[in-house]
């Protein structure tokens, strides 16, 4: 809605609109509470079963990449 379209409208339909938004929000942040849950689970799962790489092993990983990186430049 523009901000220009508030000073046009009731009281009420300023209400009804501010309430609407709010409402979409909200659902938003819940689905996107729950995809992130749902996408911390998978992950948790993974490390379960052993298909994951520790914190070490990706620094270490990722410290090779920069230092060859480096030495290309």
């Amino acid at each position: 809605m523009p901000k220009e379209a508030v000073f046009t409208m009731k009281l009420e339909q300023v209400v009804r609109e501010l309430m609407r938004d709010y409402i979409e929000r909200r659902r938003e942040e819940r689905e996107y509470d729950e995809f992130l849950r749902r996408k911390v689970e998978v992950a948790r799962s993974s490390m379960r079963a052993g298909r994951g790489r520790t914190n070490d092993e990706i620094e270490a990983d990722f410290a090779a990449r920069r230092a060859k990186t480096a030495s290309q430049a």
